[in-house]
């Protein structure tokens, strides 16, 4: 937050006296990046919270709303940025491209900085990876400004301040809609891209004993949590053998797929008759 504060002023100073678009539009960006930044921290800091008899699962969601946020403003910020741009192409403004240049160094020097922070924990949360995206966007946008800087003070081109805001809006949003489409897919309980519902159901009847796997359900409760429940029919229903069987699907769940929350019902094949009748 503070690398991202220092950039967005240093920004701001530099759009104003430069009179360039890329410069302001950056600062806007990075400005949003400190307030997304900032709920990012506020939801792994709910996140960790306990359980409650309410909130049984504890708080996890809190990171998906979070980054269901981040995804939504990028989207408005990137439209925003290009809609701009497409108005300063048409009557393209005098832009000091060394002024450009210079403030955008210092700004790519800073988000460099940032996607150093938090290279590590984007693997793990869906949260922090939409954290990750503000400031991917940001470097980005920096390195596209440096490049407009250099090529205004080369060859004079002022339109080329307005292409590169496009040209960054553009990309912004491609990363926005994928964050925002994996925040709705766990809000909707769909199960994680990397795991197969068919799959899975194959491996377990493939464990000795069992016999039928009905009413697979497997859901993200956050990033990096998977959770499954089914009902298994087995050949036999001694509690040793059901132990047995229950004990190895739980392992196969834990090694094969990192599914370690699981809720599974054990069933005989009369009982499944029986429920089947009525």
């Amino acid at each position: 937050m503070g690398l991202a504060a220092a950039v967005m002023v240093a920004e701001i100073a530099g759009g104003v006296a430069s009179n360039s678009l890329a410069l302001l539009a950056d600062a806007g960006h990075v400005f949003t990046d400190v307030l997304a930044l900032g709920l990012a921290m506020f939801a792994v800091t709910v996140a960790a919270r306990p359980a409650t008899d309410r909130a049984t699962f504890g708080y996890y969601r809190v990171e998906i709303l979070s980054a269901l946020a981040n995804g939504v403003l990028l989207v408005l910020i990137s439209l925003g940025i290009m809609w701009e741009a497409y108005r300063r192409f048409s009557d393209p403004p005098e832009v000091a491209g060394a002024t450009v240049m210079g403030v955008a160094l210092l700004g790519l020097a800073g988000n460099l900085g940032g996607l150093y922070v938090l290279r590590g924990a984007s693997r793990r949360s869906l949260n922090v990876r939409g954290a990750v995206m503000h400031v991917v966007g940001d470097t980005l946008s920096s390195l596209a400004v440096v490049i407009c800087g250099a090529l205004i003070v080369a060859t004079g081109w002022k339109r080329v301040d307005a292409g590169l805001s496009a040209l960054i809006g553009a990309v912004i949003i491609i990363g926005a809609f994928r964050l925002v489409r994996e925040a709705v897919d766990v809000l909707l309980e769909a199960g994680p891209a990397c795991i197969e519902l068919k799959s899975v159901s194959a491996d377990i009847q493939e464990i000795p004993g069992v016999r039928q796997v009905h009413d697979l359900h497997i859901w993200s409760i956050t990033s990096g949590m998977t959770a499954l429940s089914g009902h298994i029919v087995v050949e036999e229903t001694t509690t040793l053998h059901c132990d047995r069987i229950l004990n190895t699907i739980k392992s196969l769940l834990k090694e094969r797929y990192e599914i370690h929350h699981t809720t599974i019902q054990i069933e005989s094949e009369a009982y499944r008759e029986i429920g089947e009748v009525h």
